[in-house]
């Protein structure tokens, strides 16, 4: 038995979790906070819950709404209101919507345990029925890929080897996003992209925080490599970036959780490798988690597929010795974050050209580039971050975040004084 309820009450949460264990000891409850969660993605269907049992009142808020509402998306699954008192004007109501009904008084009873049970055989049949028709291996299909037990909502993107889709998990109970590789191998370019996906998907297991993207499952179907991670319905920091000019108190709030998150990376013995503000995702509770460690190197290893000479990352966001294929350790991420304040600071990057090469040169060669004076507080922690030697950037990114905190209490503190 798996459930989903919403709920504002921890309480009543607590209570119902006890409930449906004594009845069921491997049953699954998953809590949604309507007040501070927010109301479902539209796109979502609740297709890997036996049951949707929506609390009959919250603050600002009405299970009956709710019911409405989610009772008119195709295909989600069976609601169940749970009234404060026995209503049958509550119940005729949810009835009509195709929902059940139970009162807090009959909860204590086997009314629930009834009802959940009928519940659980609708949601089966309604499963296999979907599974076998045309509409529901359509949506399984993600390009030429058919991925059983993932509901296909609409691709994102589309890269030169990879489409991005965003989809419904039954599995995790929540909508994720898809890669899915055009084939299991690129011949054209060498890239073996079920390895890379592998090898992300191996790496970021190791490592324990919050700052990381879930990934849930990764796999080959018809010759097609797949990963399946953690969707942001707000996009990346760049997304957020081009919206709005971020303030410095916002931008050094960014660094710190993008520095906390390196540390636990690092901590695992992991180098990230490509940092830029596209693979930094952002939450809707406000943390950030970072993406794509397709190109992250275990530094426990003394080579890997990407060693050799040759360079992988993004020109404009990577440290000196990573642009001319030399030895990088973790003090190269800090560069990359370096980089990323900088253009969050300022909108701009610090290094400019035409070309990619000329680009790397710049990282290099050319003076590390002065804020402007309003900012000129923040320059110091600018040339610690960018220097161009990693023995004068900071240790680590413990150290880094220590500083990036301080100065948002400096930056408080002066423009309490203003």
């Amino acid at each position: 038995m798996r459930v989903l309820l919403i709920e504002e009450d921890q309480q009543r949460c607590a209570q119902m979790r006890a409930r449906l264990e004594s009845w069921w000891p491997h049953a699954s409850l998953t809590v949604h906070d309507p007040v501070a969660q927010g109301a479902l993605a539209p796109e979502f269907l609740a297709q890997g819950f036996d049951a949707v049992l929506l609390a009959d009142e919250w603050s600002g808020g009405r299970g009956l709404v709710w019911a409405r509402e989610l009772a008119g998306r195709e295909g989600f699954a069976p609601i169940v209101l749970l009234r404060q008192r026995a209503d049958r004007t509550a119940a005729s109501d949810a009835a009509a919507l195709g929902a059940w009904s139970v009162s807090r008084e009959e909860l204590d009873g086997e009314e629930l345990c009834r009802v959940l049970s009928a519940a659980e055989q609708r949601q089966a049949h309604a499963r296999a029925v979907w599974r076998a028709s045309n509409a529901g291996r359509e949506a399984q299909r993600f390009g030429d890929a058919f991925i059983r037990g993932y509901r296909r909502i609409r691709r994102l993107a589309a890269g030169a080897l990879t489409d991005l889709y965003v989809g419904e998990s039954e599995r995790a109970g929540t909508l994720v996003a898809l890669k899915v590789a055009r084939d299991r191998q690129e011949e054209r370019s060498g890239v073996d992209v079920f390895g890379r996906f592998l090898q992300e998907y191996e790496l970021v297991q190791r490592i324990d925080g919050a700052g990381v993207a879930h990934l849930y499952d990764l796999g080959i179907s018809d010759e097609h490599a797949w990963l399946v991670m953690e969707y942001f319905p707000l996009g990346d920091l760049r997304r957020r970036m081009r919206a709005a000019s971020l303030t410095p108190r916002e931008a050094l709030l960014y660094a710190i959780e993008v520095a906390r998150a390196l540390e636990r990376v690092h901590a695992a013995g992991v180098l990230h490798r490509d940092l830029k503000p596209g693979n930094v995702m952002l939450r809707s509770d406000g943390g950030i988690a970072l993406i794509d460690f397709g190109l992250s190197k275990d530094v426990a290893l003394t080579a890997d597929a990407t060693d050799g000479g040759t360079i992988f990352g993004t020109p404009h966001y990577m440290s000196p010795e990573q642009g001319h294929a030399e030895p990088i350790d973790a003090r190269s991420d800090l560069y990359s974050l370096g980089v990323m304040l900088y253009e969050m600071l300022t909108g701009e990057k610090p290094y400019r050209a035409d070309n990619p090469m000329a680009i790397v040169y710049k990282h290099r060669k050319e003076p590390i580039p002065a804020l402007p004076p309003r900012l000129a507080t923040l320059q110091p922690l600018i040339e610690r971050l960018l220097a161009k030697a990693p023995a004068d950037r900071f240790a680590g990114a413990a150290e880094a975040a220590q500083a990036l905190t301080r100065a948002v209490g400096e930056w408080l503190a002066r423009e309490v004084r203003a």
